[in-house]
C-alpha cells in the first residue's frame, strides 16, 4: 500500500484494509471508479483508460489498482 502525505499534511492513498485509515486522522474515503461484470461475464474497470474486459475481477480490481497509482496517486494535489 503506497501512501502520499503532501507538504500541508493531506494524505492520500488507493484504499486497502493494510492499516486502519482512522490512525491518521478523520478518513474522507470517495470512490474513484467501478469494477463491474458486462454481459458476457467478464470484468470492466470504469475509468476510461482501464476499458478493457477482464475474464477475472481479481485482473479488473489490479488493472485498477495500477492505474489509480501511476495517474492519481503519485500526482501532488499542490499542482
Amino acid at each position: 500500500m503506497q501512501i502520499i502525505i503532501a507538504p500541508g499534511g493531506v494524505v492520500r492513498c488507493v484504499y486497502r484494509e493494510e492499516i486502519d485509515l482512522a490512525t491518521l486522522g478523520s478518513p474522507a474515503i470517495s470512490r474513484a471508479s467501478y469494477v463491474e461484470p458486462d454481459q458476457q461475464g467478464r470484468w470492466r474497470a470504469d475509468m476510461g483508460p482501464v476499458g478493457a474486459p477482464f475474464d477475472h475481477r481479481s485482473e479488473a480490481l489490479a488493472a485498477e489498482r495500477a492505474w489509480l497509482e501511476t495517474h492519481w496517486l503519485m500526482k501532488p494535489e499542490w499542482e
